[in-house]
Formats: C-alpha cells, structure tokens, sequence
C-alpha cells in the first residue's frame, strides 16, 4: 500500500537494526507490552518472523512503514484479522524522530482504507493506554469514535493502566473521516 509519503510493506531482515532501535527507545516502549531494550538478535527473529505472515490470514499481521523518498523502517502498523475475517484490531509504533510529522496519521488512515474499502471489513477497532494521549488524538483524528474507558483493566509493566477503546464501522467510512476533516480545517474539531 502506498500514500503520498509512505509505503506500507512486508517486514525484511533488514530491517531488523531499525526496529532494534525504535523499539528500545523507553519513550516508544512505554505504553507497549514489550520490554526494552530490544537486543538486536531478537529483533532479527522479529524481522523475520513478521516478513513470513500473511496479511489476509487471522490474526497479527505487521506493515513496515517507510517514506517514498528515503528507503528505511520508520514504524509499523499492525492489523489483527478476526477467526471470521470480518473485524480487525490495529495498533501502531513509529520511531521518535519521525512523530510530529503525520506520517503515522497517514499510515494508519491509509490502513483503515485499505481494511473497510478495499478488503470490505464490517469494522476496525483500536486500544490505547490511558495515559498515551497523543495516539488517543491519532485515532480520533483518522475517523474513529471513542467506545469506551476501562480503569485500571490492564496489568503491565508492574502498575494498572486505563485502556481507552476505539472502534469504526465501514458504514461510517469515509463519512465520519470527512466530517473530522472539514471540523479540523473549519477549526471546530481536534487538531
């Protein structure tokens, strides 16, 4: 898939040294379930356990991002397919200094095209930490609708956290995503 910066594509072992990287940055890492640092030997496993999967099949999928005009890993976007392959989950990890630019806006949104256009998904939903406002905003920004706030529902890195749920159905799309556009550029919506 490809948008006007970005592609999105299957995972190679050589990305590996670049997701070794972002993901062991404590900022990236903070409100994700994994632990870093990430050893560059596990990132290699990683590399080349995501480049084998399917994205049609249930289950996790994970796109490696880069920008057209420079070849490399800057983030991923996950897609997790339902057994009946009417539903998906997505999540998203960009490295620091490519947050702030929109890249990971465009990668998601360009996604969620793909899964309720494209592949004719019923709905796509998201889940973020409480605390992780910035990919609240990001969600919200591309179409989706705040379905609900679990307190202290999950248990990770040694603490409770609130999880916020995010949901969007094919029968809002591109409806919703144009309001949210016009009520940005009109100045009555989120930025």
């Amino acid at each position: 898939m490809e948008t006007a910066r970005l592609r999105l594509r299957r995972f190679t072992p050589a990305d590996a040294p670049a997701l070794a990287a972002y993901r062991s940055d404590p900022e990236v890492s903070r409100y994700q379930s994994w632990e870093s640092p990430v050893p560059s030997a596990e990132a290699e496993r990683l590399a080349a356990t995501l480049s084998a999967g399917d994205p049609r099949d249930p289950g996790w999928f994970q796109y490696a991002v880069e920008r057209l005009d420079v070849p490399g890993l800057i983030g991923d976007v996950g897609v997790c397919r339902s057994d009946d392959g009417r539903q998906a989950e997505l999540g998203f990890t960009f490295a620091p200094e490519f947050q702030g630019r929109g890249y990971a806006s465009e990668a998601v949104a360009r996604t969620v095209e793909f899964l309720l256009v494209k592949e004719g998904l019923h709905r796509v939903s998201a889940a973020c930490d409480g605390r992780n406002v910035r990919s609240a905003r990001l969600l919200e920004r591309v179409g989706f609708r705040r379905e609900g706030h679990l307190v202290r529902s999950t248990w990770i890195k040694g603490e409770w956290t609130d999880d916020v749920l995010f949901g969007l159905l094919a029968s809002e799309y591109p409806a919703r995503t144009r309001t949210r556009t016009r009520a940005r550029k009109d100045g009555h919506g989120p930025p």
